[in-house]
């Protein structure tokens, strides 16, 4: 079964936190959060369609700028969510720029800013390039409970942790994984090509057994024809995203709760177990706590990150923790 999306740390585990989820078969990415991102290229930030920001402390956002810079040349929209107050933080973001170049002719690149408070999306605004970037406040869109965002293919659950601050973790699911068997194509003599891709959608959608399939040259097919042969249905990939979180009880639930039997949860890991008085003290979880909690959602694999940079002179010691705490000692990140 291939993955919708292809999941990657954006630096190594002691740089800024971020994750970029490259779609594979669809021209577009996501980010959950934004620090430094330098290292990602220009063409693989102009892919990015949707921002998930845990909180807006300057290594979570301080990608920012970039980003929009190189946004403002593009007709596609940027959708950015954070935590309450995130909208006017962007809009102030914004404002500290000059916009006297832009006008009615310029591309109409459109950006918007969503607040969510760990249930919904709350106030909302989109800021406009041809109208020089001034504040419009829009509706949000209206999610179930614990939903951030949703299309067909996927959505994306969110839940607000305690950092001193709300600090959202986020988990991207697959509404239902679908593949085509090509022997069993090749058998009912259809073609390859991206009418399969409206095959998939439909069956993501649960539209009716009866729906008819376009098919080029060969007029339609029955959607319940081609899930009984030719398309393999199962679960969809899961992909959790935590960082910045206070250990104690109440977030680890909310935690485990979220990342349960994920296929990839990426967990920060700042201290050793040994120094959870500095956890404490900065809110953050141990490395043991971050492989417990893994072991407790019974995820996949684990990818653990945001590692204090007192350990950079033994950078194997945050991980083997994890992993040890976690059940599989040497247990890696799935490849990207």
């Amino acid at each position: 079964m291939s993955w919708l999306v292809q999941p990657r740390l954006v630096n190594d585990p002691f740089g800024d936190p971020g994750v970029y989820l490259d779609f594979r078969y669809g021209r577009r990415a996501i980010l959950f959060d934004l620090g430094d991102v330098s290292a990602l290229s220009s063409r693989e930030l102009l892919r990015v369609s949707h921002v998930f920001v845990s909180h807006t402390h300057v290594d979570h956002m301080a990608g920012f700028d970039r980003l929009f810079r190189l946004c403002l040349h593009r007709p596609q929209p940027l959708i950015l969510i954070g935590p309450p107050g995130f909208a006017a933080q962007v809009e102030h973001r914004i404002r500290g720029f000059t916009w006297n170049l832009l006008d009615e002719n310029s591309v109409d690149f459109r950006l918007s800013a969503m607040d969510y408070d760990g249930r919904r999306l709350g106030r909302a605004a989109e800021f406009q390039a041809r109208e020089a970037f001034a504040r419009r406040e829009v509706e949000p869109p209206l999610f179930l409970e614990g939903i951030a965002w949703m299309e067909g293919e996927f959505r994306i659950e969110a839940v607000a942790l305690d950092h001193g601050i709300p600090s959202l973790a986020f988990a991207l699911r697959e509404v239902l994984q679908v593949n085509v068997w090509r022997g069993v194509l090749n058998e009912l003599d259809l073609p390859p090509g991206p009418w399969l891709n409206e095959a998939k959608r439909a069956v993501r959608l649960g539209m009716p057994d009866d729906h008819p399939v376009a098919v080029p040259g060969r007029g339609s097919i029955r959607l319940a024809d081609l899930k009984g042969q030719a398309l393999r249905v199962a679960p969809g990939q899961a992909v959790a995203y935590v960082t910045d979180a206070a250990p104690h009880p109440e977030n680890r639930a909310k935690i485990v709760q979220l990342a349960r039997r994920a296929d990839q949860l990426f967990i920060e890991a700042v201290f050793l177990e040994r120094d959870r008085s500095l956890a404490l003290a900065s809110l953050h979880l141990t490395a043991q706590e971050a492989g417990s909690i893994a072991r407790e959602a019974e995820v996949r694999s684990v990818t653990p990150f945001h590692h204090s940079a007192r350990y950079l002179s033994e950078p194997g010691l945050l991980p083997q923790e994890v992993f040890e705490s976690f059940g599989t000692l040497g247990a890696s990140a799935m490849p990207a």
